[in-house]
Formats: structure tokens, sequence, C-alpha cells
């Protein structure tokens, strides 16, 4: 369970963290999180169309698409942040954790 926990964490870094993607070379903030959102959107569309067609989802729309993607990452941002504050803090739980 561990591991797939640091995965997850590694994997959501990778992408959506912009110490490491290329969004961050524009230098607001908030142009980098329009990015962000705009980028999800059509991901989220284009998984909706994706099942739409291929998987004769009928009734698999794009709202409920967004839906399920918000319900996948609002769970794992919640992960990535309780790793961030305790990588910020040097916590001494996260430290153990990486050891063991």
């Amino acid at each position: 369970m561990k591991k797939a926990i640091l995965w997850i964490v590694n994997s959501w870094r990778r992408v959506m963290d912009v110490r490491y993607n290329p969004l961050r070379f524009i230098a607001d903030p908030s142009i980098q999180t329009y990015f962000t959102v705009v980028l999800f959107t059509m991901w989220s569309v284009y998984f909706g169309l994706l099942a739409t067609y291929y998987f004769g989802w009928v009734n698999y729309n794009i709202l409920t698409s967004i839906l399920i993607h918000i319900a996948v990452i609002l769970p794992i941002s919640f992960t990535n942040a309780v790793f961030y504050d305790a990588e910020r803090n040097n916590s001494k739980w996260l430290k153990r954790w990486y050891e063991n």
C-alpha cells in the first residue's frame, strides 16, 4: 500500500506540480492555474467522448466525465498536500515512511 501511495504522489507531481511540469516557465501562478484547469477540462471532455464512442456508454456525458475526474483528483490532491506539508515541515513520520 505504501508503494502505491508513493507512486501516486510522485506521478501526480510529474504532471500537476508546476515545479516539475512545463508550466513552471509561466511566471504568473494564476495563469498556471488557468492552464491547469483548461487542460483538466479538455482531458475530461476527451475521455467522456472516448467512453461514449468506443464503449457505447450512451448515458455517459461530458458533465459525468468531469465529475468522475474530480472525484478521482480530489483524494489524490489531498494526499499530495499532506505529503507536501510533511516535507516542508521535515516531519519525522515522513522520514520513517521513506526509510521503511
